[in-house]
């Protein structure tokens, strides 16, 4: 998942950031392709662990409780944390404790406790949430400020890169050859582990030694809580939209690979459900570029408007058809969800002034809805069924229609106070 960040580049530094930082640029990079490729291997790990421990949906979609809570959690003291030891040792601290988080994957499948994954996943998401508070500002540092929004680009597309990979991964070194639970065990999830963790730890070993710009970066005094954002109606309404587009979009991810082996979709191992899972988010990768050609002629409420009608009628579409029209409509939705975050966090901060700070402190909060869409959408397919379930995503993408076309819509109050 992606979370912008705000920062500010010494005059000072601004001339030193040249070519000579392009390894470093890469360095980074590869953060937003590790956090993306983890966050999408926990739509492998529910339908696997749930196997393995033969959970109820609502007690596997914990798994993404525990995960995004993390975000809900550790931001704030991430913040403060960031804000004392600087972003280059917070990046590295980030790395460790994910990688501390990836090796809590040994003990678990040697537990065989359910609840031991549950606190490896939070260990590791609350790393990914401080890697995510100190890695950001960097990526618009290094290089030419007019050249910052091509960087951030790059860098999300490899975020959405790693979601697009890792079900091809996951797939491979979890299920394995078998395809199906049949024979392997909760220890199976080592092997990927110990693989990221590896990775993490090279990784915090580069960022330790590598020579960044230093950054001078702000604070509000008031804090997330108080202060005048949480009196502008349409950042209000933007971190609604926030919290239920990452609910929805989580929520389908998660529930994928169970919908996609159901005998009414495509009857199909859930090992080759899972390599589907790529173009649900590789569907995402695809739509940004075009969402970000698309917006330089059309407003972003009307695109969202547009996207989140669409969303709706496949999820509509796929609940109401089986056999390959279910299958591709509900792939289909990650093509639309492509451009959904980064719309709903510009128009949710138009017109802040000093309080934009503080509004894009309250949606990055708002990330929790990653956590409680999910298992809200759990427990309905635990009354009432997998397929019917996804009646609560296409409820979130009616909000988000709302937002785009009303919602988002600046009151007249607040454009006279800038």
């Amino acid at each position: 998942m992606d979370t912008p960040a705000q920062s500010t580049i010494s005059a000072n530094n601004a001339s030193t950031i040249t070519n000579g930082y392009r390894f470093a640029l890469i360095s980074l990079t590869t953060l937003f392709f590790m956090w993306g490729f983890i966050t999408c291997l926990n739509d492998i790990l529910i339908p696997y662990l749930k196997g393995t421990f033969n959970l109820s949906f609502t007690q596997a979609m914990l798994i993404q409780f525990c995960f995004f809570s993390a975000y809900f959690i550790v931001s704030l003291p991430a913040g403060m944390v960031v804000s004392r030891i600087g972003y280059q040792k917070g990046i590295v601290l980030g790395l460790g404790i994910a990688c501390v988080g990836c090796l809590l994957f040994f003990p678990a499948a040697s537990s065989q406790i359910y609840g031991v994954f549950l606190l490896a996943l939070f260990v590791l998401a609350s790393g990914i949430t401080i890697l995510q508070v100190s890695a950001n500002p960097y990526v618009s540092a290094l290089g030419n400020p007019k050249t910052a929004p091509s960087r951030l680009t790059m860098t999300q597309a490899f975020n959405a890169l790693g979601t697009t990979v890792a079900p091809f991964f996951g797939s491979y070194l979890i299920y394995g050859a078998s395809a199906e639970h049949t024979g392997v065990t909760a220890s199976d999830v080592q092997v990927p582990y110990l693989i990221l963790a590896i990775s993490l730890l090279l990784l915090a070993l580069v960022f330790l030694y590598l020579k960044l710009p230093a950054l001078a970066h702000t604070s509000t005094s008031t804090g997330i809580f108080k202060g005048g954002a949480w009196q502008r109606t349409h950042l209000v309404l933007g971190a609604v939209g926030i919290f239920t587009y990452v609910g929805a979009e989580v929520a389908i991810g998660s529930m994928l690979v169970n919908y996609i082996s159901s005998p009414t979709v495509s009857g199909v191992p859930e090992a080759q459900a899972a390599k589907l899972l790529a173009y649900y988010w590789g569907g995402a990768m695809i739509g940004r570029f075009v969402g970000a050609l698309v917006m330089q002629k059309v407003s972003g409420g009307t695109v969202l408007f547009f996207n989140a009608c669409v969303a709706i009628t496949l999820i509509l579409l796929s609940i109401l058809s089986s056999g390959e029209v279910a299958l591709w409509s509900i792939l289909g939705v990650g093509l639309f969800n492509s451009v959904m975050f980064p719309t709903i966090f510009s128009l949710a901060l138009q017109q802040l002034g000093k309080d934009t700070p503080q509004g894009s402190g309250i949606l990055c909060l708002a990330i929790v809805g990653g956590a409680i869409v999910p298992l809200l959408q759990g427990m309905l397919a635990d009354s009432i069924g997998v397929t019917l379930s996804f009646l609560l995503p296409a409820m979130c993408y009616l909000y988000i229609a709302y937002y785009g076309l009303w919602g988002s819509r600046v009151s007249q109050s607040t454009s006279t106070e800038e």
